[in-house]
């Protein structure tokens, strides 16, 4: 469900399954590590932003069989063929793909690419870190998406199944912590960088990028993520602010489609949870480029 990694956990049964989701977005983290340093590599090596973006993205895709693509996929034909319940849960479950699922999966990866690619340039000068950041945040915050949704009272919509073995199986207090460590991880991770780098030299060669003046600098490109809070509150407060926001707008979209989901077809799937994982991703990533 995860990642492509085997892993030996002998029997799984409930009590295992929500040890699991209670722990995914520490392997969210984990691919989001590995996708960032494919970004680094290929960013280094090529130069081009758009290219080390894609690579990343493949290189998700790869490290989960695309499994959380195919679950965004299923969940948009269910959801948009307007069909009763169980009508949609058998469109889901079919091996083809829908209009539906073909335009949302262009669609996601398109936005999940170009977020990416301009995170990597958003500043005037390029601030790959700033973008490996952005990514490691996004993967982490898609997996705790999961997490929630597989939290008590969520119920499966089927009786066999992922869903039916996940949903449910994690403590609200289990949530909580995840997402309180997973959060302080980022945190830790931000300000290192911040330290590391230096405050001179984090976002573009001084203490904060300019923002430039739209009204009188016709050509001036617009700064965005933290380069734009940076004058104002400062370089390591503006990271954590965007980190926070990142990660709240991504859970905030993954509950309303969950409550969707929930509604509509009467509670949690496999493929639920990895439409949800992809739509928290995606959120994610675009919050650090449009703030």
């Amino acid at each position: 469900m995860l990642t492509v990694f085997p892993v030996r956990i002998g029997t799984v049964d409930r009590a295992v399954a929500g040890r699991g989701m209670a722990l995914a977005p520490f392997a969210g983290m984990s691919l989001g590590l590995v996708a960032a340093g494919v970004l680094l590599i290929v960013q280094y090596l090529s130069g081009s932003a758009p290219l080390a973006a894609t690579l990343a993205v493949g290189t998700l895709a790869w490290l989960t069989r695309g499994l959380h693509l195919d679950g965004l996929a299923d969940l948009a034909d269910g959801l948009g063929s307007r069909a009763p319940s169980q009508r949609a849960l058998d469109i889901m479950k079919q091996s083809d793909i829908g209009p539906f699922g073909v335009v949302t999966l262009i669609f996601t990866l398109l936005v999940q690419i170009v977020s990416i690619a301009r995170v990597q340039t958003a500043a005037p000068h390029p601030a790959p870190l700033y973008g490996a950041l952005a990514l490691v945040a996004a993967c982490t915050t898609g997996r705790l998406a999961a997490t929630w949704a597989c939290r008590e009272g969520v119920p499966p919509a089927r009786p066999d199944g992922l869903g039916a073995l996940v949903a449910g199986a994690v403590r609200r207090s289990q949530a909580i912590t995840t997402t309180a460590v997973s959060a302080a991880v980022l945190a830790l991770a931000a300000l290192s960088i911040h330290l590391w780098t230096g405050p001179a030299h984090f976002w573009t060669g001084s203490a904060c990028p300019a923002v430039p003046d739209l009204w009188s600098a016709g050509k001036a490109s617009v700064a965005v993520g933290p380069a734009r809070l940076c004058e104002a509150i400062g370089v390591p407060a503006s990271m954590l602010l965007v980190l926070v926001l990142s990660l709240t707008a991504g859970l905030a979209a993954a509950a309303l489609l969950r409550r969707r989901a929930v509604r509509r077809l009467g509670g949690i799937t496999g493929d639920v949870l990895g439409a949800l994982v992809e739509t928290a991703t995606t959120v994610s990533l675009l919050v650090w480029v449009l703030l």
